[in-house]
């Protein structure tokens, strides 16, 4: 099994629909002992019965934001793991006016917040795990292609996202004398709690459905995969990558073209029913 006596923490799962989630099956099923997190009390209620699914008994209170919590929970992983091997940090928020409206128009509040929470988090809190991660562990961040490309509704995530990513090469270079891998994976649109704040989401769905090479959309189960190759031994030559999960859609510079009934060229979006 890939993650046979490996310990990973996982920060971010709200529901069985998060990446998160996916990952987290991905990795217990080849053997991976987890520890979760939750935010407030109202995820404390959702995020118990998954650790409970996972044969987990080690569910941490953590806000990023907050200095002291990422102390304890240092902690916490100290006392009941020892040290883990690998870290998944599924974190980002904006407030959803931010995400709607003209990104010229966004306050300087909702910037710092959706950077603070989306973006310093990783820094903050792959230093409060440091001091608790084997030699040669992985670190992964999940990010998405609004970060180097223009997605609508995306605003001031996607400049997030786009901190984010250069915040994963960054920490690659930092972690490198240690053998500690960074990397993130760059998922297409899924249904997710996080989704949810997007605006014409389902639309976005549909668009990548209809363009993407493989035709379809990606599902928690393909991105847990994959991130389970990143956090694995089988990826110990790979470091600060961002790797997509998307059907193939980044590599798109127009819509799909194909032919309709009457042998008319037209985009792939103009046939949906």
């Amino acid at each position: 099994m890939l993650m046979k006596d490996k310990k990973g923490l996982i920060v971010g799962i709200a529901n069985n629909k998060s990446i998160a989630y996916g990952i987290a099956e991905a990795c217990h099923k080849q053997g991976a002992e987890l520890a979760f997190t939750y935010l407030n009390e109202s995820l404390e209620k959702r995020v118990r019965p998954i650790a409970e699914e996972f044969n987990s008994k080690y569910v941490y209170p953590l806000d990023v934001n907050k200095p002291e919590e990422l102390e304890n929970l240092t902690k916490y992983i100290e006392n009941d793991f020892g040290k883990i091997d690998f870290l998944v940090h599924s974190v980002a928020y904006a407030p959803r006016e931010a995400l709607d409206g003209r990104f010229v128009d966004t306050s300087k509040e909702a910037f710092n917040i959706a950077m603070e929470t989306s973006v310093y988090s990783l820094i903050s809190l792959t230093r409060a795990c440091l001091p608790v991660m084997n030699d040669n562990g992985s670190i992964l961040t999940l990010t998405y292609l609004g970060g180097p490309k223009y997605v609508p509704h995306y605003n001031v995530m996607g400049v997030a996202k786009a901190a984010l990513e250069s915040s994963v090469r960054y920490l690659a270079v930092d972690l490198g004398d240690r053998g500690i891998r960074v990397n993130a994976i760059s998922a297409g649109p899924i249904k997710t709690l996080a989704a949810s704040g997007i605006g014409d989401f389902r639309m976005i769905l549909k668009w990548n459905e209809l363009n993407t090479p493989l035709h379809k959309n990606v599902t928690t189960e393909e991105v847990g995969n994959s991130a389970l190759y990143l956090l694995s031994d089988l990826a110990s030559g790979v470091s600060g990558e961002i790797h997509y999960v998307d059907g193939g859609y980044n590599i798109m510079g127009l819509g799909r073209i194909v032919e309709d009934k009457d042998g008319k060229t037209v985009l792939a979006w103009d046939l949906q029913e």
